[in-house]
């Protein structure tokens, strides 16, 4: 079996990615920082026949993301589907919004270190065995604000912006290989709670997106819009 390894999973599109490719017979490893929610998860896809398992890691403890990746590995065998969608669904210390002239080294380096740091160590973590076999795909979610970014998210577009800048160069130096990388943008508010009148859709809308891109392996981005 084929697996699948989503950093950052959660109940929104954590779990549809997992299903999406779940269903067509992939193995899921669950990573994020909370054992007792990413067993909930585990169990909600073993009651729909897809084989999971969570490997308890935070994104800014890169030996600790390591160690989940390496477990990923050893307990599924290997690694073929690298997804990596980190987005912290409740306060973290450090985190604030801040428009571009309000941005300083102090509110930007936490959002690098998530964004971007925990991305490049997820991918060296998987990339040299990809490399050695010749086959594996390297996913990287952003919003929109990565590609035309929005003033309320100054530091935080910036950090998205330097992890999408890096992935579209990761598929460029890839090209020719085995192994393909790609950057999603989110442009929409997923499930609502946006502004009014913003955009929404729902993980599982925009989930398919992600399996297309595993498939065609024909670009280095794509933006999901409504």
């Amino acid at each position: 079996m084929p697996t699948i390894a989503i950093i950052g999973a959660g109940p929104g599109m954590g779990l549809a990615i997992a299903r999406t490719f779940g269903s067509r017979g992939f193995d899921v490893a669950l990573i994020a920082r909370t054992k007792e929610k990413l067993q909930t998860l585990v169990d909600q896809l073993g009651q729909e026949g897809i084989t999971a398992a969570a490997f308890p890691a935070d994104v800014l403890d890169r030996a600790s993301l390591t160690d989940a990746l390496d477990a990923a590995k050893a307990h599924f065998g290997g690694i073929d589907v690298l997804e990596y969608s980190s987005a912290p669904h409740s306060p973290v210390p450090g985190f604030t919004m801040a428009a571009p002239s309000q941005a300083t080294v102090d509110n930007l380096q936490p959002q690098i270190e998530y964004s971007f740091y925990g991305a490049v160590a997820a991918a060296q973590a998987v990339l040299p065995a990809m490399r050695e076999a010749d086959a594996g795909t390297l996913l990287f979610t952003t919003g929109a604000g990565s590609v035309d970014p929005n003033p309320v998210m100054g530091n935080v577009n910036a950090a998205a912006a330097a992890l999408r800048n890096w992935a579209v160069n990761l598929n460029k130096e890839l090209a020719g290989t085995g192994v393909y990388a790609a950057h999603v943008a989110i442009g929409v508010w997923i499930g609502g709670g946006g502004p009014e009148g913003a955009p929404t859709a729902t993980a599982e809308q925009i989930a398919p997106l992600y399996w297309e891109l595993y498939e065609s392996r024909d670009r280095a981005e794509a933006v999901f819009t409504a």
